[in-house]
């Protein structure tokens, strides 16, 4: 299977809401059920400079979604966040791990990221496995971070920092 990670268009906007309305993808992000059209075009028309959505694509079908936003403030422009969707049908086949690649070689070669942070809920150790090998660490647990099929459960908070960072003394 060929993967094509490219930025996303209008054209795609249906597709990636089909990813977004599986129970698993929104389960597992901060996302609602039934999500409509409008809200995707609303979401990625007119995209601010510092947001890239970049989407992974097979034999012309959209299959997987992932969003990067590095921080707009003077202090904190180093940091990047991103969230992820991959198509249930295209899991554990390399989609997740083309898109991250490529947001990373993004972030880290072209966008003066040298750290890229990320939520992901305790229980979705697939996930968890993914960013692990990616060089992600874990930081952090929040408790009953967010509301998932009727109640409440914790975030692991993870980072990742680029390798070609300069080492700072702290002040």
């Amino acid at each position: 299977m060929t993967i094509t990670i490219r930025h996303s268009t209008e054209a795609d906007v249906e597709q990636i809401k089909r990813i977004y309305e599986q129970e698993s993808c929104y389960a597992n992000t901060l996302q609602v059920p039934f999500p409509s059209v409008e809200l995707w075009r609303n979401r990625l028309e007119n995209l601010a400079p510092n947001i890239k959505s970049l989407v992974a694509v097979t034999e012309g079908t959209v299959v997987g979604q992932l969003g990067l936003e590095v921080n707009a403030s003077p202090r904190r422009r180093h940091v990047a966040t991103l969230g992820m969707g991959v198509d249930e049908r295209y899991r554990r086949k390399g989609v997740g791990q083309a898109l991250m690649c490529a947001a990373i070689n993004l972030a880290e070669n072209w966008m003066a990221v040298t750290r890229i942070e990320l939520e992901v809920y305790a229980d979705n150790l697939a996930a968890i496995s993914l960013y692990e090998k990616m060089g992600f660490q874990r930081e952090g647990l929040a408790k009953a971070f967010a509301f998932k099929n009727g109640h409440y459960v914790d975030v692991v908070y993870m980072a990742r920092l680029a390798t070609t960072q300069s080492k700072t003394s702290s002040r």
